[in-house]
């Protein structure tokens, strides 16, 4: 039998119960931790989401409103006893409010060693141009913008 030392299991315990994670609370969305940057003319945004079947997640996309589903099982058998339960299981939910200088019609999603990675391309209309303007002397200036 595998037993642990933790003087803080109780506290632990309440806490997984009352934020939502752990053994026990399946029907309540869990924790999804992210990162997110831009690089060039893309955003990135990883999620941590190890031990998630892919065909469970799922995304969407409304009214520049991302949504961010992705379900983990519990790897026992049906009827097995459960000596250990610490992995958190159950359905974990995350939402992205998406500017309007992103565009939502091309996000690529992809999903590697327990990572899911959205690549979120900034809109052509949001990238920097530049224009050209015309002087009093007849010649042409160059600002960026």
């Amino acid at each position: 039998m595998l037993m642990r030392t933790d003087p803080f299991r109780e506290f632990d315990r309440l806490a997984q119960q009352v934020f939502g994670t752990g053994p026990g609370t399946d029907n309540r969305p869990a924790a999804m931790p992210m990162d997110a940057y831009r690089s060039g003319d893309d955003f990135l945004v990883h999620f941590d989401l190890p031990g998630i079947d892919p065909e469970t997640i799922e995304l969407d996309v409304e009214r520049n409103v991302l949504n961010i589903r992705a379900e983990r099982r519990t790897p026992a058998p049906e009827g097995a006893e459960l000596i250990v339960a610490e992995r958190p299981t159950g359905t974990f939910t995350r939402q992205l409010f998406l500017g309007d200088t992103l565009d939502t019609e091309r996000i690529d999603a992809s999903y590697e060693a327990g990572v899911l990675t959205l690549r979120i391309p900034v809109a052509e209309q949001a990238k920097p141009r530049r224009i050209q303007i015309s002087g009093g002397d007849g010649g042409r200036k160059q600002i960026s913008g």
